[in-house]
């Protein structure tokens, strides 16, 4: 572990995961997203934009299914790498090194079951961008947008493959009509609060490549309760992963 690094437990210390003192740590979308990912034991299964490896480090070790990671970042790829070797799981995981614009030139095309991603949820330019160089690029679309990591999920993906992403739910309409336009059918969506009576703050997007038109959607998530403390079911969440909730920002 680097002196610029912390070791932070997962799963009540079943597992560890390294993530930067100051630069991009994984906040509670991730864990949101992990919680709403379905794979099946044997689904092939790649994460885009592994980050620090938060989502396929849970995914790996719940469900057992291998996963490769795309990472543009060489030091988040390798922290990653690392994570998974302090578990005993760098068996499960392949990290591929490079970028979503450029993945019919780094991966082969129509072998995976699933795609998850987290993509970066602000404009280039909108907003103030960060002097942090990996909290930056993790935020805002400087290498790589949602269309990109949409196109690249329709390349991936096995005719009726599954992609799993959560996104601002101000974007919402951006983000079914891009994955219409790609050819992958929105069919199970949830809506995630801050608390009842407040707008809505990310959309849970589950699309089939090639899929029906038939979408469900689920009862909304409520992060917080009227006293302002997690409700029951993000308890639950974290109570499952094992979390201290302040471990996961805000």
């Amino acid at each position: 572990m680097n002196e610029n690094e912390t070791l932070d437990d997962l799963l009540g210390g079943k597992l560890k995961i390294l993530q930067k003192k100051k630069g991009y740590r994984f906040s509670i979308d991730s864990i949101l997203l992990a919680h709403f990912v379905r794979l099946r034991p044997g689904m092939k299964a790649v994460e885009l934009g592994l980050g620090s490896g938060v989502i396929s480090l849970i995914l790996c070790y719940r469900t057992g299914c291998s996963l490769t990671g795309v990472e543009l970042q060489p030091q988040m790829a390798d922290m990653a790498a690392r994570s998974f070797r302090l578990n005993s799981l760098e068996g499960k995981i392949d990290i591929v090194k490079g970028d979503v614009r450029d993945i019919k030139k780094i991966m082969p095309g129509g072998q995976f079951d699933a795609v998850i991603f987290n993509p970066p949820y602000r404009r280039k330019g909108s907003g103030r961008i960060s002097a942090d160089a990996e909290k930056a690029i993790a935020r805002h679309e400087i290498n790589g947008s949602l269309a990109d990591f949409i196109s690249a999920s329709e390349f991936l993906l096995k005719k009726h493959g599954e992609v799993f992403t959560i996104y601002p739910a101000s974007r919402g309409v951006e983000l079914v009509c891009r994955m219409r336009d790609s050819g992958i059918e929105p069919k199970t969506m949830r809506i995630v609060h801050s608390a009842a009576r407040t707008e809505a703050e990310f959309i849970l997007l589950e699309g089939s490549k090639g899929g029906g038109e038939e979408l469900q959607i689920l009862p909304p998530l409520f992060i917080y309760d009227s006293g302002g403390n997690y409700t029951p079911e993000i308890q639950a969440v974290f109570s499952e992963l094992s979390l201290r909730p302040s471990s996961c920002g805000g």
